[in-house]
């Protein structure tokens, strides 16, 4: 039985094309997409801890990281997703990885 075409499965459809696109494809593009995840965990933890420590002015790392991860993600929508090149998806799963290590980040500080 198939679905009607409305406006909610087509948005349904959309989201999940979206998030499985990631994890979808040949054996290469699979683990190109989860060794970026993880190396982008890996630097934004490494990030906030060494400079938060070091230079201790967190306000200043803090508005960096973001105003890079917004300039990513204004950037991410110029590429058309129907054809997600792999340098887009290697930069996306990067960001995705420091966004994590930093929330991670600040609940372990509780701040």
């Amino acid at each position: 039985m198939t679905q009607q075409r409305t406006k909610w499965n087509n948005l349904q459809n959309k989201i999940s094309s979206y998030l499985l696109d990631s994890f979808l494809g040949s054996w290469r593009r699979r683990s190109i997409a989860l060794i970026a995840l993880l190396a982008g965990f890996y630097v934004g933890s490494n990030i906030t801890v060494y400079f938060l420590e070091q230079t201790g002015t967190r306000p200043l790392v803090v508005l960096i990281m973001v105003s890079i991860i917004e300039l990513l993600i204004r950037l991410r929508t110029l590429v058309d997703i129907d054809d997600w090149p792999i340098t887009w998806l290697l930069i996306d799963n990067l960001r995705i990885g420091v966004v994590y290590a930093v929330v991670l980040e600040a609940f372990k500080l509780g701040s």
